[in-house]
């Protein structure tokens, strides 16, 4: 638990601009060169990059504050001070960078043209095919360098000892989230069979035990079925209540929001078996509405034991507007079948959004802002010194 990070509060500053200099040319057969202040060198930007190793936050809860270098004073001799260096500031796929203060997203490296909040792991790995492709974006621009005196001479002032400053820098707390990204999310009571679902279908191997939290993190796996990934989510196991705070299932609830579409596990082998599908989606619905309107299927596990003969037939009349089957991790009964439907259903999500199933367009595509873009309204930091 303390391993897995989604959640760190930051400060950024950008740097300041250095100021214009005072000097003159002082050459021994050139009386009274004139001026030669030179300007000052601009203020190092912030910048976020997504970077595709990392899976946490958990770098940001070891370093809080990042301050891009000041631009250097310019120099005589018509010299430019040296720009600032820009801080950089790595973040995973699928985080929320939001204002501390108001809570506001200022940006979502997790949003995918087509399907909101979807995110497909199949672009990432194209992505991996194209080169160590990373995503860049200029959150605060450094303070612009101020001007030398070499910029005021005038015919009735040919000496000016005038001089800018340069401009401030912005400082600002935020809060920094993480959401994963996924395109089937996993949802079910504690020991329903949702990570040994992941351990069968992926290359992922999340704890596995017969007692309930087993799964303490949010886990993800790739399923790869005809040539195309697809991302599964599996986290903590919900109980009733979870949407107030009971157990661990509200604080990873979010990272299924960006999922295309949800699976249900049903422990066909619990007692509660038929109440277990309206909790569920109850807990989602108070959660959040989004999440319960997601595309979904219900899939009742633990077919080889012996007192869950006859469940399925039953979960399936008790939900007749569902999508509903049942499978063994153990006997591999179903399996198969899961796979095909987990993929056409990722497919189904991707065309009503008017998607294609290119690889080309990956979800780094438009994370980058344009160069100089403002990312918060009021703040000026990339105005010119001499207006």
């Amino acid at each position: 638990m303390i391993r897995f990070a989604d959640e760190a509060t930051i400060i950024v500053s950008s740097g300041k601009g250095g100021d214009g200099c005072i000097a003159f040319r002082r050459e021994k057969y050139v009386p009274m060169g004139g001026p030669a202040g030179g300007d000052g060198g601009r203020g190092g930007d912030v910048i976020f990059e997504v970077r595709r190793n990392l899976r946490t936050l958990a770098h940001l809860r070891y370093q809080q504050t990042f301050n891009a270098q000041n631009g250097i004073p310019g120099m005589g001799k018509n010299r430019y001070g040296k720009d600032g260096e820009d801080t950089i500031i790595p973040v995973p796929p699928g985080t929320i960078i939001k204002d501390f203060e108001s809570g506001e997203v200022i940006k979502d490296f997790g949003f995918e043209r087509g399907i909101p909040g979807a995110g497909r792991l199949g672009g990432a790995k194209q992505a991996a095919r194209d080169g160590d492709t990373e995503a860049r974006w200029t959150f605060l621009k450094g303070g612009k360098g101020g001007w030398g005196n070499s910029h005021f001479a005038t015919s009735v002032n040919q000496a000016p000892r005038i001089f800018l400053p340069g401009k401030p820098g912005r400082s600002i707390k935020l809060r920094i989230e993480l959401q994963l990204i996924g395109d089937i999310g996993f949802v079910g009571f504690p020991n329903a069979g949702k990570s040994s679902l992941l351990d069968r279908f992926t290359n992922a191997r999340p704890k596995i035990a017969p007692y309930p939290f087993t799964t303490k993190i949010p886990n993800l796996g790739m399923l790869h079925i005809h040539e195309r990934d697809i991302v599964l989510a599996d986290i903590p196991g919900i109980i009733e209540g979870a949407s107030e705070g009971a157990g661990l299932g509200i604080r990873f609830l979010k990272h299924i929001s960006r999922t295309a579409a949800l699976a249900f596990l049903i422990d066909l082998s619990d007692e509660n078996w038929k109440e277990a599908f309206g909790i569920l989606l109850e807990e989602l619905r108070s959660f959040s509405p989004l999440l319960a309107d997601k595309r979904r299927i219900v899939i009742g596990t633990k077919l080889d034991l012996e007192e869950t003969e006859g469940r399925l037939a039953e979960l399936t009349a008790l939900l007749p507007g569902e999508q509903v089957v049942g499978i063994s991790v153990f006997s591999d009964e179903g399996l198969d079948a899961l796979k095909e439907i987990f993929f056409s259903m990722v497919i189904e999500a991707e065309a009503e959004a008017g998607k294609t199933s290119s690889t080309d367009d990956f979800f780094f595509a438009d994370v980058s802002g344009e160069a100089g873009e403002d990312p918060l309204a009021g703040i000026d930091a990339d105005e010119e010194a001499g207006e």
